[in-house]
């Protein structure tokens, strides 16, 4: 059983690095430097850094504010929208239509 959370653990891990290096190439293709985005919004400069690097777990609130001085919060929140995945979308319409 803890390999399955090791592994899970390890994704994560990945998908933070990802996700993270994502938002820097979105601070330098905005033409920002690490102070100036960290300012924008509202955080520490370590904050900004440790979510560029994938490190520790951030606050959904600095999350939102680096996404939003970075112009991409929309962005972000429709596309974890179930109705934009034909996936999610049809397994919604099987679960309302079953409650009729």
């Amino acid at each position: 059983m803890s390999s399955v959370v090791q592994r899970s653990s390890v994704r994560q891990e990945r998908l933070m690095r990802n996700f993270g290096s994502n938002i820097r190439r979105w601070r330098r293709v905005n033409g920002m430097s690490a102070t100036t985005l960290a300012e924008r919004a509202f955080i520490t400069r370590e904050t900004l850094r440790n979510i560029e690097t994938g490190i520790g777990t951030p606050r959904i609130d600095s999350l939102f504010a680096v996404l939003s001085a970075l112009g991409i919060a929309d962005a972000v929140v429709t596309a974890i929208d179930p109705y934009n995945n034909d996936a999610a979308r049809a397994r919604i319409d099987d679960l309302l239509g079953s409650g009729e």
